[in-house]
């Protein structure tokens, strides 16, 4: 019966493994595309502001 015992052990294991794993995507068509829009504008934010320092050292530069 110890067989027995390492399979129940290695079952629990196995379902403890799964509900920590990742889930599908439960986000709708619409608020995926929304969620997306938003960090994609948080992106062009960080890349202007970047864009800005890069500018601003090159004018202290000259």
């Amino acid at each position: 019966m110890t067989r027995g015992n390492q399979r129940e052990k290695a079952r629990e294991k196995n379902l403890k493994e799964q509900a920590g794993s990742k889930k599908k995507n439960t986000q709708s068509g619409t608020e995926f595309q929304r969620t997306k829009e938003q960090q994609a504008e948080i992106m062009r934010q960080k890349q202007a502001q970047a864009e800005a320092k890069r500018a601003q050292e090159a004018a202290a530069k000259k």
